[in-house]
């Protein structure tokens, strides 16, 4: 069926084109079911679950009769306010950070950039457990594990039969700060040109120190596309907060840097052998 936060924006785009097909002011709508203009934005760009009420009332307002487009419509509003897996792991995921984990569940395609860290799910057990250590100084040992677990369990889409396509792209600086010690950081890097070798869905540039000022300096973001839905959504995230936007015009800022770290970015398979090179230095 796809993530809830997925099936939200699926189906708040289908209504509002529905009512685009009706040339029907947005402002209007809203005013004749009795509803804020800024309650129907938010239904038709999938930030809030729709009610079946409320839906049936869209649909009544647009003119929709036809027995199987009525349920195709209550079908996708049920769908998209059931719960996501990610929700059993209750406190462990912060508000903020679980529609990201919405949409990365039924992605198509990501693209990231990391300047700090390896991306989650490209962690290794270890590692991810020694960085969300460092990160929540004050949460118990239940709590770090249980957030270990929830980006172990995010990593499963990449083992599914139809992956997300996906490029990551890291600064020299991640791969240079042992984090967790020497074995961990070893075990970290090789799993990561492991990956790039033999997953083909996956692909790994480093960016080195040598590339000097680049079009993303500081400034980590991911870059998150579907198959069913048009448009994209650009991420960045802070240390207790998030930003999303689909605005095109800020998404195509997103890609077009990214575009240009792929290009002052070491090539894939040079990559891979770095990596392993500073793997094995590790080693030594």
């Amino acid at each position: 069926m796809g993530s809830p936060t997925v099936l939200r924006r699926r189906l708040g785009g289908e209504l509002g084109k529905l009512r685009a097909s009706r040339e029907l002011n947005a402002k209007d709508v809203a005013a004749a079911l009795g509803w804020s203009a800024s309650k129907l934005s938010r239904i038709e760009s999938g930030q809030v679950p729709l009610q079946e009420r409320d839906a049936a009332k869209l649909l009544t307002h647009y003119g929709v009769s036809s027995p199987d487009e009525v349920k195709h419509f209550l079908s996708l509003t049920r769908q998209s306010r059931q719960q996501g897996w990610w929700h059993a792991y209750g406190d462990a995921l912060p508000e903020w950070f679980r529609a990201y984990v919405g949409f990365e569940s039924d992605s198509a395609k990501i693209a990231t950039y990391q300047c700090e860290l390896v991306p989650g799910l490209l962690q290794t057990e270890k590692y991810a457990r020694h960085v969300i250590r460092a990160m929540n100084p004050t949460e118990s040992a239940d709590g770090v594990e249980r957030r270990v677990a929830l980006r172990m369990e995010r990593q499963h889409i990449l083992d599914r039969p139809d992956p997300p396509q996906f490029w990551a792209i890291i600064g020299e600086a991640v791969i240079r700060r042992p984090v967790g010690g020497v074995p961990a950081m070893s075990e970290q890097l090789n799993h990561l040109a492991t990956m790039a070798d033999e997953r083909p869905n996956i692909t790994i540039q480093v960016l080195p120190f040598s590339a000097g000022a680049h079009a993303a300096m500081g400034a980590s973001f991911s870059v998150l596309s579907f198959s069913d839905i048009p448009g994209s959504v650009a991420y960045t995230e802070a240390t207790t907060s998030s930003i999303y936007t689909e605005r095109q015009s800020e998404v195509e800022r997103h890609e077009d840097a990214f575009l240009r770290l792929m290009a002052s970015s070491v090539q894939p398979e040079k990559s891979i052998s770095w990596l392993r090179k500073v793997a094995k230095e590790y080693t030594e």
